[in-house]
Parts: structure tokens; C-alpha cells; sequence
């Protein structure tokens, strides 16, 4: 079967469901390859600062997060080797809070896609191979020739890898693969169906030696949390109730009792592993993060470790960004046709406006997670305690980046209606 398509997003994540709502937005239907038979929910929450949430409010579904849960206001952080504690305040800016929000990633994704039109996700849909016909010299425009794993062959105007750290699309480009940064992760959710009696607008994180360690309310009976040490984790069981038995004999035996209960009574079908993974800053600014009409986004683009929280947020960033720029690319008459010349130079607009942006917060995730978690010494400590958490966070991270907004259907519709006017 051979069927063409104006853009095929692959990856049915965060990044590519926010991206095919952004082109709807502007009035462009995508087809999402989802390599899963349903939308994957790995990893048991996300964390959304307020570069996120302005990114969801031009996606126009900010409201639905925002209404079920509660910013986070302050932060507790204590040194477990001698138990001293240091408390964050996020603060505000214009009135608006610095903490995130933290959500299921199971309802953001369900929230992403349930706006999107029926039938835009493809699922059991793996990409096998990328072939690329010339359409424009100029500016290296192209038709991409996708084959799919049961034999459909789709040609597509754009293509947007979305598919994470092992993106099939990136390695197309030639970006280098992903590396083990040699620490780990174990995250869970632990419900206490009498209500856990945290403030929603508090986390909590241990700091050890190689360790780091937390846990965020997300309401008033589901907690989040996590635990990273500095082990790439390849020999490690993946079991959720081995990972569980680690954590409370061995990882953090040493931890308040606070912690260990939470992890004691944690759904084992919500405790995951996973490789703290990054792309080298270096192989964004030398390498092609797009050729023609081919490109990427989310993790597939910046791969970064979790210690500023700004994988998603910033997908989601990337997401309103591609549909900004994409929305130059529409035929006039806005009937989501797309002239494949243009939409190769907005996607050149698109990679030139999020390259650094990506490279800083793979710099700062990095950065964060060295200084947080290298141990007890007083120089780190110095670092971690006076300039990273009182000066540098907030400035490395830039919570209130605003990605832009996105111009719907309608107003597309009303701007060629008053040229034509003019005309």
C-alpha cells in the first residue's frame, strides 16, 4: 500500500503529540507513527515549569493541567550525612510561580491526544527506512519515501522524528548516538488511599554521596519518586520488586524513614529504570539537525538528563515553535496544503531559533546533576548550597521562556480574507 501524506510525524510521545496538535492548531493534519499498540506512558510523572505551561496554553490545553494540580511553591533539601536541611522557595515573577507543576504523564499524553483529530495516530507503525526524492535545489526541498515494518510505503512533504533517544530520523541526519552519562534512575508512584498527609505545593529531595533521592505530591493520595545514583545500572535487575528490595536494602538504606516508606508501599507496576542518557552540546552546534523537510524534536533532537526537569518542557517548547514556523509554509488559500519549499525554510527557521536553547539546557541539566549528586565534599557543597540552588537554577533553567504563540485556523482564515479584500 502506497499512501502520501503532508507530514508524517514519528513518535507518538510528548514531542509528537504536542507537535501534530501544533500543526492542527494552524490548520495542518499530520499522521503520528506510534511503534506501540497504545500511547506510551513510561515514566511515572512529568514535571512542568512555566516554559511548559505557556507552551500548553498556545496548544490551548493548559487549563486542563492547571485545574487538577497544584504548583509547587517551596523546596526541602537535605544532606543526609549530616541531616542538615535547606529550604528553597521558588518565588514568582509577574505573579506567576516558578515551581512546576507536576502531572501524570499518563493524563498529559491522554490530554495531547484526545484533542487531536480521530485516526491522526497510527499505532504498530515502526519506521524501517528513509528514502528522500529532490523536489528544490535551493533550498534542498525534498519528498521523503518512508517504509513502514508491514510493507506501506508513505510519501510525506515534512517528516519530524519525534521517537526519543534511539530516533531513527536522527540517526538519518547523522546526529551521533546518545551517551550513558553513568548514573541511573528508579522512579515510581506510591498511592495511600487514606491520603498521604504532604503539602501539594512541597517536594522533598536527599542528597547523598553519588545519590539523590525525592519525592513530589501530585494529590492529596498519589506521591512521586524518584532515586539517582552514579551507576550506569547494566547490571541491574529490572524487576519492579527487585529495583524496589535495592533501593530499601542498598541505595538509600541510609535515607530518612520518610523516603524509605513511600518506596515500601509503592505500586510495583509504576517502579521503571532507565539509563540517565545526553547528546553531546558539541554534536548540536557541528551536525544537521535538519535536511530539507526532515527533522527532529523532543529527545530525538536534545537528549538530556532529568536534573532540571526540562526534557518534556522542552518538546513541548520545540512542539509551538515547529507550528509557528510551519504556519509560513501553507499554501494561501490555509486548506493545510503545504509548499514543500517553504516549509524546508521554516524548518530551517525552526532549527536556527531552538539549537541554542537546547544546547543551554543540556549544559544545565548536566551541570545540575554534577552538582547535586558528586558528594559531600565542601567545595561541592559550597557549589550545590550557595551558588547553584541560591544564584545559577534559575538562570541556567530560564523557567519563564516563552516559545510564542501559535495562529489558530480561524485567524488564518480572517488574514487571507482581509488581503484578499485588499487585493
Amino acid at each position: 500500500m502506497e499512501i502520501s501524506e503532508e507530514v508524517v510525524i514519528v513518535g507518538g510521545g510528548i514531542a509528537g503529540l504536542a507537535t501534530a496538535l501544533a500543526l492542527k492548531k494552524i490548520g495542518i493534519e499530520a499522521l503520528v507513527l506510534e511503534r506501540s499498540p497504545e500511547l506510551r506512558i513510561a515514566g511515572a510523572a512529568i514535571a512542568l515549569f512555566p516554559n511548559a505551561l505557556l507552551a500548553l496554553q498556545a496548544l490551548g490545553v493548559a487549563h486542563k493541567v492547571t485545574s487538577i494540580y497544584s504548583p509547587l511553591e517551596k523546596g526541602y533539601f537535605t544532606n543526609v550525612a549530616n541531616g542538615a536541611t535547606q529550604e528553597l522557595s521558588f518565588g514568582k515573577i509577574n505573579g506567576i510561580s516558578n515551581g512546576p507543576i507536576t502531572v501524570h504523564r499518563r493524563a498529559l499524553l491522554e490530554t495531547l491526544a484526545g484533542e487531536l483529530t480521530p485516526g491522526t495516530i497510527r499505532f504498530s507503525s515502526k519506521l524501517t527506512s528513509i528514502q528522500t526524492v529532490p523536489i528544490d535545489d535551493e533550498v534542498s526541498s525534498s519528498t521523503a519515501i518512508l517504509t513502514l515494518n508491514d510493507g506501506t510505503i508513505i510519501k510525506a512533504k515534512v517528516l519530524i522524528g519525534c521517537e526519543g533517544v534511539h530516533s531513527v530520523v536522527a540517526r538519518w541526519l547523522g546526529l551521533s548516538a546518545p551517551v550513558n552519562s553513568g548514573r541511573s534512575a528508579i522512579r515510581g508512584l506510591t498511592i495511600f488511599p487514606g491520603g498521604h498527609g504532604y503539602n501539594k505545593q512541597e517536594s522533598y529531595q536527599f542528597l547523598g554521596e553519588g545519590k539523590r533521592a525525592g519525592f513530589v505530591p501530585l494529590t492529596d493520595k498519589e506521591l512521586y519518586w524518584f532515586l539517582t545514583d552514579d551507576s550506569s545500572g547494566e547490571d541491574r535487575a529490572t524487576d519492579p520488586k527487585l529495583l524496589q528490595k535495592d533501593i530499601m536494602e542498598n541505595l538509600a538504606k541510609d535515607f530518612p524513614p520518610m523516603y524509605l516508606e513511600i518506596v515500601k508501599h509503592a505500586d510495583l507496576a509504576t517502579i521503571s529504570w532507565a539509563q540517565l542518557m545526553f547528546r553531546y552540546p558539541w554534536d548540536l552546534i557541528f551536525s544537521h539537525l535538519c535536511k530539507g523537510n526532515i527533522t527532529v524534536a523532543g529527545d530525538a533532537m536534545h537528549p538530556m538528563t532529568p536534573d532540571l526537569g526540562q526534557g518534556g518542557c522542552s518538546a513541548l517548547e520545540d512542539a509551538v515553535v515547529l507550528g509557528r514556523h510551519m504556519a509560513k509554509s501553507l499554501l494561501p488559500n490555509r486548506h493545510g496544503q503545504i509548499v514543500a519549499v517553504e516549509a524546508a525554510r521554516a524548518i530551517q527557521g525552526y532549527v536556527k531559533e531552538r539549537r541554542w536553547r537546547a544546547i543551554g539546557l543540556i549544559m544545565g541539566s548536566y551541570l545540575s546533576g554534577w552538582v547535586q549528586q558528586g558528594g559531600s565534599g565542601s567545595l561541592r557543597k559550597f557549589l550545590r548550597d550557595i551558588i547553584f540552588y541560591k544564584f545559577l537554577s534559575s538562570r541556567v533553567l530560564n523557567v519563564h521562556h516563552d516559545c510564542g504563540k501559535l495562529s489558530s485556523v480561524s485567524s488564518l482564515s480572517e488574514s487571507d480574507a482581509q488581503i484578499n479584500k485588499i487585493d
